[in-house]
């Protein structure tokens, strides 16, 4: 995967990404090792193989380290340790999160409160942390994955669309709150991306049939659409840009 854009000021940067190892935030972790940054990313399953293929190919290996994004307290101290490695982070990528479908009248409690660890709660308190690495340096940029769902209010998401909605609220208050440090908080909403899960669960034939002409591009997103975006807003060619929600679903929620 080659970017089409060289952004100089990210090289050698301090990136953390949540669920980095697979799906979007691999094609980010790649995007990022692309543009020289150093690289740590959390996940609950392995990734050494992807860890090993980034260093054959890229001549770098991202710093990998198993953590679920629900126990903050472990978060935490990955996030510590990332910073011991590569110095105190420049770049936050929240990224990491669970899509799985069920009926609202199914959902129980506990799976309410299991949606919005993984959905939302792992995000602010990711973002606390980073921002406590980035305040005394007075710049930092954090970014927030939504999507479009809450937009369009998707059957069987009840729980993550719920979610998907409270980021845009967090993303908007905690810019407000930190620009005054120079840090920026920005958000991206994509659309439907194909990534491996979104093939093997829920990309049939016919439901791809009925969500294209929805899009006014007509070619399905790859994890690798989202890179360029989020590089932007990780850059400093994006530094007067914060509490911003950046739609990347090749034209569905503009074209209605």
């Amino acid at each position: 995967m080659l970017t089409p854009a060289t952004f100089h000021d990210l090289r050698g940067a301090s990136v953390f990404i949540t669920g980095g190892g697979f799906g979007i935030g691999a094609a980010l972790t790649e995007g990022f090792l692309e543009q020289g940054a150093n690289v740590a990313f959390v996940g609950r399953r392995d990734a050494t193989t992807f860890c090993d293929r980034m260093e054959a190919t890229h001549g770098s290996r991202p710093l990998f380290l198993p953590c679920d994004v629900t126990d903050t307290a472990a978060l935490q101290s990955r996030m510590a340790q990332a910073a011991d490695a590569h110095g105190p982070i420049d770049v936050l990528v929240a990224n990491a999160a669970d899509d799985t479908r069920i009926p609202a009248d199914q959902v129980t409690p506990d799976w309410w409160d299991h949606s919005h660890a993984v959905n939302l709660k792992h995000y602010f308190f990711a973002a606390q942390t980073a921002a406590a690495t980035m305040r005394p340096r007075g710049k930092g940029s954090i970014i927030m994955f939504t999507s479009i769902t809450w937009m369009l209010g998707l059957d069987g998401l009840s729980p993550y669309v719920t979610a998907n909605a409270g980021i845009m609220g967090m993303t908007r208050a905690l810019a407000r709150e930190w620009g005054v440090d120079g840090l920026r908080v920005n958000a991206l909403a994509p659309g439907w991306v194909l990534t491996d899960r979104q093939r093997e669960l829920w990309a049939t034939p016919e439901a791809l049939a009925e969500f294209l002409p929805r899009q006014s591009i007509k070619r399905f997103m790859e994890p690798a659409d989202m890179v360029g975006t989020v590089l932007f807003l990780a850059s400093d060619t994006s530094r007067f840009m914060t509490g911003q929600v950046l739609v990347v679903d090749a034209g569905v929620v503009g074209a209605g």
